[in-house]
């Protein structure tokens, strides 16, 4: 973890540099200046920016609110809930916030034909992205772990509101990494808008969502990475997109990977196949109003790959705002939806 860590506040010191080219200082004409906010959270950095006029600090109540909100979702807290429902051979008793983040993932395992799959635990273990070494998984070792993965898993709430979360197979492992940081991001947002602020930018690990605009009218402009060829180059915007009352989440490949005789794997299993997504997709984005749909989606789209996720959004108008950078074999493209060209400045 010191090595997590280490990165982590490495990150922190590169946001803070770039800080005021994305988000600005003080806005002109405007006696209100910015509250900054900063810390570490889920082996991450978070940034908050707020305009409050009574220039209250929130930093202890949201580090407070993240270290909570560890101890249900973390997968690197050992006495976290979703540890202890990973270990549990039995029935187990959920809090009302693990089943909603379950559930939350079950509905977006079934709208995109399950691209998005928090069962798949075992496997993302198994491939060295938890908390265990990578392994050499042979052909039948990596089906029986889809097999597992595959198992039914599911809630029942009693008469007394006691919610209880139920495995068809002990082995079955849950991880909500890929909808945590959203579902934090929100999270944080409730509690700004519940202190009667209209007016912030959270920013946990690379996951925003904006409220209202600065106090001088501009919107919020937010950096999209361009995808790295190594995982510890520096770190260079590609495109900044104008950001209002929205989230957007970016997934990719290009950080988090392991290699192997001369091939790289990312960290995004395919719950079809398996195995780590191979494809030309280097980065996916998505712009929703929360940031836990949007952190769901942008995995699911990292899993489908461009001309997969291009056929899915014709079949789901609703979901307006998507942005694929892909490498086609003669370098790095882009692909945008229309709505999102929209908000994006090059």
């Amino acid at each position: 973890m010191k090595k997590e860590i280490l990165i982590a506040l490495l990150l922190l010191a590169a946001l803070f540099a770039a800080t005021t080219f994305f988000y600005g200082k003080g806005s002109c004409g405007s006696n209100e200046t910015p509250m900054r906010l900063a810390g570490k959270a889920q082996g991450s950095y978070y940034s908050i920016i707020y305009y409050d006029k009574a220039q209250r600090d929130f930093q202890q109540a949201i580090d407070s609110l993240l270290n909570d909100f560890d101890l249900t979702a973390s997968l690197w807290v050992d006495n976290s809930e979703i540890c202890k429902v990973n270990q549990a051979t039995e029935p187990i008793q959920v809090s009302p916030r693990f089943a909603d983040l379950f559930q939350k993932s079950v509905q977006i395992n079934e709208y995109t034909d399950g691209c998005f799959d928090c069962r798949i635990g075992p496997l993302v273990s198994a491939y060295g992205f938890a908390r265990k070494k990578q392994q050499d998984l042979s052909d039948s070792e990596r089906d029986e772990l889809l097999r597992i993965c595959r198992g039914q898993v599911w809630l029942d709430t009693s008469d007394d509101g006691t919610i209880t979360l139920h495995k068809q197979y002990p082995q079955s492992a849950l991880d909500f990494n890929a909808i945590a940081q959203g579902y934090s991001v929100d999270m944080v947002c409730d509690f700004l808008a519940a202190q009667g602020l209209k007016q912030y930018l959270v920013d946990i690990g690379g996951e925003v969502r904006s409220r209202g605009t600065k106090p001088d009218g501009q919107t919020w402009k937010v950096g999209i990475e361009r995808p790295a060829a190594d995982k510890k180059d520096e770190r260079v915007v590609e495109i900044s997109v104008a950001l209002t009352d929205q989230s957007v989440v970016t997934s990719g490949s290009y950080r988090k990977y392991y290699e192997k005789d001369g091939m790289r794997f990312s960290h995004t299993i395919d719950p079809y196949s398996g195995t780590p997504v191979q494809h030309t997709t280097l980065s996916t984005s998505v712009v929703d109003s929360t940031a836990w749909r949007a952190d769901a989606l942008a995995t699911a789209f990292m899993v489908m790959g461009v001309e997969r996720g291009r056929e899915w959004l014709k079949k789901h108008p609703e979901v307006e705002e998507v942005f694929f950078i892909y490498d086609d074999g003669n370098g790095m493209q882009h692909y945008s939806t229309p709505k999102f060209k929209e908000r994006v400045n090059e």
